[in-house]
């Protein structure tokens, strides 16, 4: 990858479709980060507070005393039958920044020793401190189909399949996630961006352009989850405690925007 950190940083625009029940849309700007596992940015002291990629926002131990994000998937894809050895993974994420991060959604590319595209794994994140990983085999387009089992929104229950279109970035950003249930597609999210090599210049210009992003996604679930259950839709509970697919209690929170 490009830059002095060997990484991309991309100014995005999101944008959620809600069609059933009645149709809800926003859009939201922000940036973020593609880096390579193996050489994440090393960020001089002076910046540091507004970029940090840490174990914990994204491994298993949430105190990030635990193995290093790479270590951590590469143990998920052994449990799913799957070596990655010496391949190389690009992560597209939020960093950490003033003491802050929320990855509604991580996207990790996995390649095998050769270089050949070994998976995606799909990582999303909801307000409750739940975690859940999808993994979608090769696909030279990058699409993939997988059904939902992980509790993200009060306003939808668990059921219905993702069908996503995730091909691995370049200078352009361009992510599609639908979501299908019974009757026809419920939600649709795409993430569109333009990106630039990685470096002191670029971040500084993206957090004076997006200030406070991460709090931003943060404080735009809420609101918008207020806006909707303020609108008369539904709340689904979570499924039981003890279920694969519970994942703490139900909030007022819009189903979680790719940031």
């Amino acid at each position: 990858m490009p830059g002095p950190w060997g990484a991309v940083l991309y100014d995005t625009l999101t944008t959620h479709v809600r069609t059933v029940p009645g149709r809800h849309a926003f859009r939201h700007r922000g940036y973020l980060w593609l880096v390579d596992l193996d050489r994440l940015p090393s960020v001089p002291w002076p910046l540091r507070p507004l970029a940090a990629f840490r174990a914990g926002d994204h491994a298993s131990d949430p105190a990030g005393t635990g193995p290093t994000i790479r270590r951590d998937l590469e143990r998920h894809l052994a449990e799913q039958g799957i070596r990655l050895g010496g391949g190389q993974v690009l992560m597209l994420t939020q960093a950490r920044s003033l003491g802050h991060v929320f990855n509604p959604l991580t996207v990790y590319w996995c390649r095998d020793d050769e270089g050949r595209p070994l998976c995606t794994v799909v990582e999303v994140h909801n307000t409750y401190g739940g975690r859940h990983r999808y993994l979608l085999p090769p696909d030279p387009t990058g699409r993939g189909e997988t059904r939902k089992d992980f509790y993200v929104s009060p306003f939808f229950p668990v059921d219905g399949r993702y069908r996503m279109l995730l091909p691995e970035p370049g200078k352009r950003l361009s992510l599609t996630v639908h979501l299908e249930r019974e009757g026809g597609r419920a939600f649709t999210a795409t993430v569109r961006g333009t990106g630039r090599a990685a470096g002191p210049a670029a971040l500084l210009r993206v957090a004076l352009t997006h200030p406070f992003a991460t709090w931003a996604v943060s404080l735009h679930i809420r609101y918008r989850g207020i806006r909707l259950w303020l609108s008369g839709l539904p709340v689904h509970p979570r499924p039981a405690a003890g279920s694969s697919l519970s994942a703490g209690e139900p909030t007022l929170t819009e189903e979680v925007p790719i940031p």
